[in-house]
């Protein structure tokens, strides 16, 4: 731990950016999030700004947690985990108080699960 590659960690944010854009694209999860969540997505300039800088520190928390030169296995494991036990599972505490639909949880706590995993893999496969 301790180490960052910082080219590493901003392919990871790309890939995690553009992967957020597929998500919840009309292409899959747009319309079931809209319909879970009650609304249509607040799409400014502001939030893709704010959801860019926070994609940026995961990516860089991941990648500290990793360490140099991880193995793809591992990356990926390590980011799936993290994804779910710190991620999807604390969202699913924010969002049975705030009485949102399971449907939403399983859209975006999946969807952090999976984007973990796949900074990992970045990561992973980075030389």
């Amino acid at each position: 731990m301790g180490e960052v590659d910082l080219l590493a960690a901003a392919a990871a944010t790309v890939a995690s950016f553009l992967f957020a854009s597929l998500w919840y694209s009309p292409l899959l999860m747009l319309g079931a999030w809209q319909r879970a969540a009650g609304r249509e997505p607040r799409a400014t300039p502001r939030a893709f700004a704010v959801a860019f800088v926070a994609t940026a520190l995961s990516a860089l928390g991941l990648a500290w947690l990793l360490g140099p030169a991880p193995t793809f296995v591992a990356a990926v494991g390590h980011g799936l985990a993290v994804g779910l036990a710190a991620v999807a599972s604390s969202f699913a505490i924010n969002y049975q108080f705030a009485g949102r639909e399971p449907a939403l949880l399983a859209i975006d706590g999946g969807f952090h699960v999976l984007r973990f995993g796949l900074m990992g893999a970045v990561l992973g496969l980075w030389p």
